[in-house]
């Protein structure tokens, strides 16, 4: 099934240092369009590393990152955000001191189209009706959940064909993370490609369609989400008993 499935983002022997450090020791990937790709592991595992380097944020010692055949390892984020990826970092990191609605301008800043951008405000608000009742409000006033679901909404303005999630359910309420991984669902079958990092496997393992497990700057196994999610001994094995 996977196969037939044309590969969206391929990563290939991707090693990254910080100093002394090795964070990525070669490690390959393969997301394939319209898939949901969980990157799992616990803290160090060298997720957010990955991500920051699809990105263009960090810059690799070795190895190949291609969007759709294209190398983008060399580029600039500005340019590799152009290309089509956009990423929601760990933490939210809004712009507190702005209102919702000029977070989201912010998110559509490569696009040029103004009727794909109003396009863009009203899909992310179906998404989100709350932030649409909050699109005046300075995003520092809202609730840790509503920030997470502004960085997500950020993201998904520059109409992006993957979209890099690090960390979405980080400090939240078990019944917002329900909702947000609901969404994240949702955002996958309207067409967008999206890889998720996530400490939460169990509820990461729901929504994907594959999975790899991260140790140490290692891909320790992966395959997809269903028969990773029905291998506790494995779950337990690396990610303790999320």
């Amino acid at each position: 099934m996977r196969k037939d499935k044309k590969t969206a983002l391929s990563i290939s022997g991707l090693v990254v240092r910080y100093g002394a450090v090795e964070a990525l020791k070669g490690i390959d990937i393969e997301v394939k369009e319209g898939e949901i790709v969980a990157l799992l592991g616990a803290n160090g595992a060298g997720k957010t590393s990955t991500l920051r380097t699809i990105s263009g944020l960090v810059e690799p010692a070795e190895g190949t990152i291609k969007l759709y055949d294209e190398d983008i390892v060399k580029k600039e984020a500005e340019k590799i955000a152009a290309l089509g990826i956009a990423q929601s970092p760990e933490g939210r990191a809004v712009f507190r001191d702005f209102t919702v609605e000029e977070n989201l301008k912010i998110g559509a800043f490569t696009l040029r189209d103004k009727v794909q951008i109003a396009a863009n405000f009203e899909r992310v608000y179906k998404y989100f009706p709350v932030l649409k009742e909050r699109r005046a409000q300075v995003a520092s006033t809202l609730s840790g959940g509503e920030q997470q679901m502004l960085a997500i909404a950020r993201a998904l303005m520059s109409s992006p064909k993957v979209l890099l999630l690090d960390e979405p359910s980080l400090g939240l309420a078990p019944l917002i993370v329900q909702d947000i991984m609901k969404i994240v669902k949702e955002i996958k079958e309207e067409g967008t490609t999206v890889i998720i990092v996530e400490q939460n496997a169990a509820q990461t393992l729901k929504i994907a369609d594959y999975a790899y497990l991260l140790e140490l700057g290692q891909i320790k196994t992966h395959g997809p989400a269903d028969q990773l999610r029905n291998d506790p001994k494995l779950i337990e094995a690396y990610l303790g008993s999320h």
